[in-house]
C-alpha cells in the first residue's frame, strides 16, 4: 500500500466485507474527504451485515476512531465519541 507523506494527519477510511478480514482502504489529508468517502461507502456497502467500514484520524502514533458502521448501524460519532486504538 502507498503511504501519504506524514506532514500531518492523515484521514483513514477501512472497508471491510466481515469484521478481520481484508480491507480497502483509502487515505486522505483533507478530513471533509474522507467523511464524504466514509458516508459514499456506507450509502453502497452499508446494508449487509457483516460489512464493517471505520473512518479514523492518525497522528503522533494513535489512531482515533472518529466514525464507524457496523452491523447496518452507525457505532462512533463525533465529538467526543471517540476511541483510541494503539497502532
Amino acid at each position: 500500500m502507498t503511504r501519504l507523506p506524514a506532514a500531518g494527519p492523515v484521514h483513514r477510511v477501512r472497508l471491510q466485507f466481515g469484521a478481520g478480514g481484508p480491507a480497502v482502504i483509502g487515505e486522505w489529508v483533507d478530513g471533509a474527504v474522507a467523511r464524504r468517502a466514509w458516508h459514499a461507502w456506507v450509502g453502497l456497502y452499508g446494508s449487509d451485515q457483516s460489512v464493517v467500514i471505520r473512518l479514523a484520524r492518525e497522528a503522533g502514533g494513535s489512531e482515533n476512531v472518529l466514525m464507524a458502521w457496523e452491523n447496518r448501524h452507525p457505532v462512533v460519532q463525533e465529538p467526543g465519541g471517540e476511541r483510541t486504538l494503539p497502532l
